[in-house]
């Protein structure tokens, strides 16, 4: 009777069917600590995987990697899809020039065209066209309105000097 030797052996699952794993709301390793991490309430488990946001707490982006295990709960209508720490990258810092093109962007949806008040939230423009105190008629409280001005509309070309007029001397 021949025993096969142990590097014949090959363990076979009869039930995975390849796709990646899954781990339902209590099944996941560490399932408390990473609810507890999700909510904020807690330190990022030991297992080396995060959250985006949590990535985003550390200064790290997923820099190009697929997300590991999913995290389901509310029968897979949600997922907390998961990150590896040791492959990720440190998120960009916009430059300057981004910085000022993203602040003239949110300028331009905060700032009434009837009044030129800058509102800290966002202005319905595409459905009222203004702010609602231009819309409705009344003053803006103090707490909603930026205290600096818009920045100047420019929607004519500026004032060329004249030629000069004369003998051509």
């Amino acid at each position: 009777m021949d025993h096969p030797a142990e590097d014949d052996l090959v363990d076979v699952d009869l039930y995975d069917d390849g796709s990646p794993l899954e781990f339902g709301w209590n099944c996941a390793p560490g399932a408390a600590a990473i609810r507890a991490a999700l909510r904020g309430e807690g330190p990022i488990p030991e297992t080396g995987l995060v959250t985006r946001r949590q990535l985003r707490a550390l200064g790290l982006s997923p820099g190009g990697q697929q997300p590991t295990i999913p995290l389901v709960w509310r029968g897979g209508r949600r997922r907390a899809w998961f990150y590896r720490i040791e492959l990720a990258v440190p998120k960009r810092v916009p430059t300057l020039a981004q910085e000022a093109a993203l602040d003239r962007a949110m300028a331009a949806r905060q700032t009434c065209p009837t009044c030129r008040r800058r509102y800290y939230a966002c202005l319905p423009l595409r459905t009222q066209g203004q702010c609602e105190p231009c819309d409705k008629g009344y003053e803006p409280s103090p707490d909603t309105v930026m205290t600096y001005p818009a920045p100047a509309r420019t929607d004519s070309p500026p004032a060329t000097a004249a030629p000069p007029s004369g003998d051509g001397r």
